[in-house]
């Protein structure tokens, strides 16, 4: 067992209404460091001590201390300690290679920063590349965040346009069945990407810029043929494409332009014997210059804590499935 060691320290400047944010309602931000990190944390005041493991103690104090900065300007909630207490196991998953600066999103819902390493990572892989892979599970981000950054570099004129992109291939099921026109039918599978975009821009102005063709959102099947110059395009969903869709696509990229593929390759809906162009493609430009790959886990999961503990359970038992081979 590790030797257990007390630490105390006092975060400055005094402020209550600050010190009740981080603490959270009936201490509960503090409790959830606890089952966490192993360490005890007691607060008085200002002032607070922990008592765990030398390495943990050291730990939990620099993720108060994170925290305490970011109460000074936002409400904080349990997903917020969530994203913090998993960049705390995160850390050692970010490559030595990658420059440790901030990458800062401003948007109309507020600042949005990587919460984790690998969010972290991917904002700062974006803004450096031409494309992009964010790959794993839902519910890490890689779709929010890119869409974040798509809507910054529209806001600051570094592109045109923004075109958000799924292939429309869902559990199998086929465009025919669902009513409407062709819109009507493609709507239900862009759903999130209009959600996401509602969220930094609010319905009015994206309603607007749909109507202008600043923003467009379409099924991967359009883009076959075109060229995008100046325009931030974003491929989500991506473990859905076959080969050909994962290289036509990619191809579609001009100068001045931004690309994102997004994907979680667990979930491929495409018939069993068909290889995935997400999978491919990571098989085929992982040391390609120029391409980025950042790979999330469930540790990165920003939604409610039980999405990371299902996805893990899942993981182990197609691990399991693997070493056994087929019954």
């Amino acid at each position: 067992m590790a030797a257990r060691t007390t630490a105390e320290f006092t975060l400055d400047p005094p402020d209550a209404e600050r010190l009740a944010n981080l603490n959270g309602p009936f201490d509960g931000h503090l409790r959830m460091i606890e089952l966490r990190t192993g360490v005890e944390v007691a607060s008085r005041g200002n002032v607070y001590r922990l008592t765990g493991p030398k390495a943990m103690v050291r730990k939990t104090e620099a993720l108060l201390r994170g925290l305490w900065e970011d109460a000074a300007g936002d409400a904080l909630d349990e997903p917020a300690v969530h994203l913090a207490l998993a960049a705390i196991d995160a850390d050692a998953l970010v490559n030595d290679d990658i420059e440790p600066q901030e990458v800062t999103i401003r948007v109309k819902r507020g600042t949005i920063r990587g919460r984790g390493a690998n969010q972290a990572k991917y904002l700062h892989a974006i803004a450096t590349h031409d494309i992009n892979f964010g790959i794993g599970p839902a519910g890490t981000g890689k779709t929010f965040l890119a869409v974040a950054s798509a809507v910054e570099a529209l806001n600051g004129s570094r592109v045109q346009r923004l075109v958000l992109v799924r292939p429309a291939v869902e559990a199998g099921e086929k465009l025919g069945f669902l009513p409407g026109d062709l819109t009507q039918k493609v709507d239900p599978y862009l759903r999130p990407l209009y959600d996401a975009l509602y969220e930094m821009l609010g319905v009015e102005k994206v309603v607007k810029l749909l109507e202008k063709n600043v923003i467009e959102i379409a099924p991967l099947a359009y883009m076959r043929g075109r060229t995008l110059n100046d325009a931030y395009v974003i491929l989500d969903e991506a473990q859905n494409t076959t080969i050909e869709q994962m290289k036509m696509f990619l191809t579609r990229i001009g100068y001045g332009s931004t690309a994102v593929v997004t994907g979680d390759l667990t979930q491929i809906d495409l018939p069993k014997h068909q290889k995935s162009g997400l999978r491919d493609a990571l098989d085929v430009l992982r040391e390609v210059d120029g391409v980025s790959f950042t790979f999330f886990e469930s540790r990165d999961v920003v939604r409610h804590p039980l999405v990371a503990r299902i996805v893990n359970a899942y993981d182990a038992r197609d691990a399991q499935d693997a070493q056994s081979g087929p019954a």
